[in-house]
């Protein structure tokens, strides 16, 4: 554990020491974005309408009898854009991204192309690390925005279509109770899950040892310390954002 504590520092330093190199790697961050942002999307798009159609019908459930149905746009989009939104787009991301990064550095470890870089005196944090560390800050968020629009369409269609909510009354219930804090403290979030998410997977897949097998444990490290660090920092920052 102090050990791997250690290296996660070292590695930290290392990104951070690189960042004003990074000029002129702008071709490989643009790589990086596309396949971190744009090639996640329709997973994102498809995954976000079901969480906000089923978030609809569970909270017209939970209402029945108790609180008016007009406050059901005010219950999703809380939940959406403070909760739902941000945490299940990193899991997502963390299941697609993270172990595509893992087993990329994994393999290149092993193969011993990472070696050959230090050989020929190129930074291998600098060229391989930060581009995707500052692809996942920039990417995740836009990736929640995206994952918050759908996932209220979702959550009307069901409303309208399912539960008997006039478009009107849903719209008002959204627009009653909005706070642009609860877009902000999630946006928030998903840059602490991109960091999370990228840094994660490049830290496992530069460890990477054993060959095929160790390429596959670290993926699954990857996958499974960057979920359990998203939950664990959502808590984190849930605290600081919000007083109860």
């Amino acid at each position: 554990m102090f050990s791997d504590l250690g290296g996660l520092v070292i590695m930290m330093l290392r990104v951070i020491r690189s960042l004003p190199s990074q000029f002129k790697h702008l071709r490989l961050i643009s790589d990086q974005m596309l396949a971190m942002g744009v090639n996640s999307l329709p997973l994102i798009l498809l995954t976000s309408s079901f969480s906000g159609a089923v978030s609809a019908w569970q909270a017209a459930y939970q209402f029945k009898g108790y609180v008016p149905l007009r406050y059901l746009g005010t219950a999703v989009s809380k939940a959406v854009f403070i909760e739902l939104a941000p945490v299940l787009t990193a899991l997502v991301v963390a299941g697609r991204v993270g172990a595509a990064i893992a087993a990329e550095l994994g393999t290149m470890r092993v193969t011993e192309q990472i070696d050959a870089m230090e050989t020929l005196a190129i930074d291998p944090v600098g060229y391989l690390v930060t581009p995707r560390v500052i692809s996942g800050l920039i990417m995740l968020p836009v990736l929640v925005i995206f994952a918050d629009v759908v996932a209220i369409i979702g959550a009307m269609g069901v409303s309208v279509m399912l539960v008997d909510v006039e478009p009107e009354t849903f719209w008002n219930g959204v627009k009653a109770f909005f706070l642009v804090s609860d877009i902000t403290s999630g946006l928030i979030k998903a840059v602490a899950f991109g960091l999370a998410i990228s840094f994660l997977g490049c830290f496992n897949g530069f460890n990477a040892a054993g060959g095929a097998e160790g390429v596959g444990k670290a993926t699954m490290r990857a996958v499974v310390t960057s979920s359990v660090m998203i939950l664990v920092s959502d808590f984190v920052i849930a605290t600081f954002l919000f007083n109860v």
